[in-house]
């Protein structure tokens, strides 16, 4: 039993010794960042804080020489928090999101910028777009699509009067709790959700509540407040809205689709430099006409480019049943062979604008 206690003894005096090594070396990079702060004094604003392709080069490096046991993930979350936090020493970023607190849309948030960066939250899409125009805030953080209930229909739209920038993408894994005040199923007569809450868990209601009455409101956040409040409601939420609004979660990870993933957009003013693995983002029209949409892909296909998304939406200035499309390829517009693609595509085209050129989701 000595031994064994010797053992462990020794081990946390190693661990300890491992701790001030480490705190040493996080200072020691955060001295830097302010010298770099420092240096570029005249000039620095949040673009030249917040470096996208920057950050998206280091994380990419760290991960692949890991050895473990950590995993890539986790390595990447302790590394955006140490750079959030030295960022934070240049200048501080505040970050807009589709509130309230406690939805999915912070968490990405989070997740991209680390805690170091404060946030703001927002009641629609279209308020986080004019916080980031009017400069109230660096930067936006968006939902734009759901690899169940496809895309966000409002963000795309809101591009088609702003002059932003996308700037970055994340993907966040979804997983939906059912949280309530009661203990038993039975007392549930109604289930708040964002609708699109309410449909990735539409098998789940159907299975186990399908007497509760569905209630759509604006976020998952809003749910678990309204659930905290009614002891006959339930909600579906994040665990951390759960958390944050105090009600009990009684089933956890009720998704229909367990890969049920969202993207997220980053709202700014400039798209990064290229960072070796990026995504660009552009839309297009042209007046209606036979074979318009080949006219328009052609060059892409023509060029080897990449394309991983298409959309379209109806177009607010053409006349009806006229269409913009909405386009994700992979490559930064600056590369030679996708700028020569593109400049095709901007001459068959009456409208053309590249919406960004950004780091593809770590």
């Amino acid at each position: 039993m000595a031994g064994a206690h010797d053992d462990l003894t020794a081990l946390r005096q190693h661990i300890d010794s491992l701790d001030d090594q480490i705190l040493d070396l996080v200072n020691e990079r955060a001295r830097l960042a302010e010298g770099v702060a420092r240096a570029k004094a005249q000039r620095v604003q949040a673009a030249e804080v917040y470096r996208p392709e920057r950050e998206a080069e280091v994380l990419r490096r760290l991960t692949e020489r890991n050895d473990g046991p950590l995993s890539a993930e986790q390595v990447t979350v302790l590394f955006r928090e140490i750079m959030s936090a030295c960022r934070a020493l240049q200048q501080p970023l505040t970050v807009a999101f589709l509130g309230p607190r406690g939805t999915f849309t912070e968490e990405a948030a989070s997740k991209h910028f680390g805690h170091g960066t404060g946030t703001a939250p927002l009641a629609t899409i279209g308020a986080v777009f004019r916080e980031v125009e009017s400069g109230a805030a660096h930067y936006g953080v968006v939902p734009v699509e759901n690899s169940s209930e496809g895309v966000v229909s409002h963000t795309l739209d809101r591009f088609l009067d702003s002059e932003l920038a996308i700037v970055g993408e994340v993907e966040l894994r979804i997983h939906h709790a059912l949280a309530m005040q009661a203990e038993r199923f039975t007392a549930v007569e109604r289930v708040y959700s964002h609708q699109q809450g309410l449909s990735q868990c539409r098998a789940w209601l159907e299975t186990h509540l399908p007497n509760a009455e569905r209630l759509p409101v604006a976020s998952t956040a809003e749910a678990a407040q309204r659930a905290a409040a009614d002891p006959a409601a339930a909600a579906i939420a994040s665990e951390a809205a759960a958390g944050l609004y105090g009600v009990p979660i009684r089933q956890a990870r009720i998704e229909d689709r367990h890969g049920n993933t969202t993207r997220f957009l980053v709202l700014g003013y400039r798209s990064p430099a290229p960072s070796g693995r990026d995504k660009t983002s552009l839309v297009v029209s042209s007046a209606n006409r036979t074979g318009l949409l080949f006219q328009l892909l052609e060059p892409l296909a023509a060029n080897g480019i990449d394309m991983t998304r298409i959309e379209s939406r109806p177009s607010p200035q053409a006349g009806i049943w006229e269409y913009v499309f909405f386009i994700d390829v992979l490559g930064h517009h600056r590369d030679p062979v996708l700028a020569e693609a593109l400049e095709q595509v901007r001459e068959r085209a009456s409208l053309f604008r590249i919406l960004g050129s950004y780091p593809r989701a770590i």
